[in-house]
């Protein structure tokens, strides 16, 4: 199936030289080494869809369920169109201001306050879905406790309790053994083999899920999944709102375009690397949420993974549900590296604005990549609240980073470079993205307090 997104990325033709600034500036992220000619399209096309799918995708299943195939599967569509849109305003910003980095785009139209604030919201972001990225690492490699039941995981069913299939020290051993050489790249292309694994994982989970739900449809144990939402009161009316911030955060991907972009061998490529990216994500987005709807119904829970670790009633059911869990847990591993790319970059801008460029600068390189590996390590196996904290913040500084800074720029358009078009747009993403933190931070309150009542009563 073709999707044909309605937005385009108007970008000026650019002189086929090597696209790097050959002066080190603190604006400039390019990385000008010798021997390097530029990223190609398809490496680009894989490093931008890796940061895209990430844990979200596991969510989707749910979302579809509560809104129904037809809706549900209209608004995964929906934004990826909105976010092409966002990535189209970004671009036309960063070619009229001549910048080469978002924060760059940000600081031309709000000052150094806005971009102290956007490299905040960025680096919030990013070290929340790298601690969650972790955390969901070990529970599905190590395993994990809830309300005093300890669920197994992969490795211990397979091999049994060790020391090294504990939760810290299965996870000090993936930093130290994957995360740290992956993460000692100075640019964003030399990503481009794990990101295309990390993709191939993703896919594998979908062949997996759509085998069985055909499968078991053919068999006859399962129907036609639910095409429209299913109202039984009150809370479930409401409960379809929950829906919006899942589906507006999963393409979010902005704070790695430009990282991208300034490495292509032919910059003229970007729009075309922006669509294909957001088609192959889209595709997997649908494929990942009819099939897993389709194949667990209304029994669909909220992260769908967790459908896995049940019987699936077919041959070979455990070998698959394992294989599932464990493409699922490699493909986060190496997502990992390529948000941390975009997390060291902004952490570094933000410290130290004034220096030479990160990759320019090997002991500032290492200490930064240092500090930010072991503090989102221990958020992830010492602090038991830091995913709660990270649910509220998340919320904020993820819908601002896709929405709201691209829409403000056009909206002030202190160049008078905006359409019409751009600020009607601008205004819908920023309506989408305030009602979306919104209902997340009051979703995430109204699921704490229960949870606290529950455990009062029960003492």
């Amino acid at each position: 199936m073709r999707i044909t997104l309605p937005f385009s990325i108007h970008k000026p033709r650019r002189t086929k030289t090597i696209p790097f600034n050959p002066t080190p500036s603190k604006d400039n992220n390019d990385v000008v080494q010798h021997g390097f000619d530029g990223s190609s399209f398809i490496g680009a096309v894989f490093n931008l869809s890796t940061t895209i799918v990430g844990a979200g995708i596991m969510a989707l299943p749910s979302a579809v369920k509560q809104l129904g195939l037809i809706p549900g599967l209209g608004m995964i569509i929906l934004g990826a169109m909105l976010t092409e849109a966002s990535i189209d305003i970004l671009f036309k910003f960063t070619r009229v201001s001549k910048s080469t980095t978002y924060s760059g785009v940000v600081r031309d139209s709000f000052g150094e306050v806005g971009r102290i604030l956007l490299l905040l919201c960025i680096i919030v972001s990013n070290i929340g879905m790298l601690v969650v990225y972790m955390i969901i690492i070990g529970d599905v490699f190590s395993g994990t406790w809830s309300e005093g039941v300890h669920y197994s995981g992969v490795l211990e069913e397979w091999f049994g309790q060790h020391w090294w299939s504990t939760r810290p020290a299965l996870l000090l051993l993936t930093m130290l053994l994957v995360f740290l050489p992956l993460a000692s790249f100075r640019r964003v292309d030399s990503l481009r083999y794990t990101s295309a694994l990390s993709v191939g994982f993703a896919v594998i989970f979908v062949v997996i899920t759509a085998g069985v739900a055909t499968f078991k449809f053919i068999d006859g144990s399962i129907g036609m999944p639910r095409l429209m939402p299913k109202f039984t009161g009150q809370e479930s009316f409401w409960k379809l709102f929950t829906t919006i911030p899942i589906l507006v955060t999963a393409y979010i991907c902005h704070h790695n375009v430009h990282p991208i972009d300034n490495e292509l061998k032919d910059p003229t490529h970007m729009r075309s690397i922006v669509r294909t990216s957001l088609l192959l994500c889209a595709s997997v987005y649908v494929a990942t949420s009819l099939f897993g709807f389709f194949l667990f119904g209304d029994k669909t829970l909220d992260d769908v993974l967790a459908n896995f670790d049940g019987d699936l009633g077919i041959p070979y059911g455990s070998f698959l549900n394992d294989v599932v869990r464990v493409s699922y847990g490699a493909h986060l591993i190496l997502v990992f590296p390529i948000v941390f790319y975009s997390l060291r970059l902004n952490v570094d801008g933000l410290l130290f604005p004034h220096a030479i460029p990160l990759t320019f600068d090997n002991q500032r390189f290492y200490l930064v990549t240092t500090v930010l590996l072991v503090f989102i390590f221990l958020g992830a196996n010492f602090v038991p609240s830091i995913w709660d904290a990270f649910q509220f913040t998340g919320a904020t500084a993820s819908v601002s980073v896709a929405y709201i800074f691209p829409a403000a720029i056009a909206i002030r358009d202190t160049r008078g470079f905006a359409t019409k078009k751009d600020k009607r747009l601008s205004w819908l993403m920023i309506l989408l993205a305030i009602s979306s933190s919104t209902v997340a931070i009051s979703s995430d309150l109204y699921s704490i307090f229960s949870s606290e009542t529950g455990a009062a009563a029960r003492t």
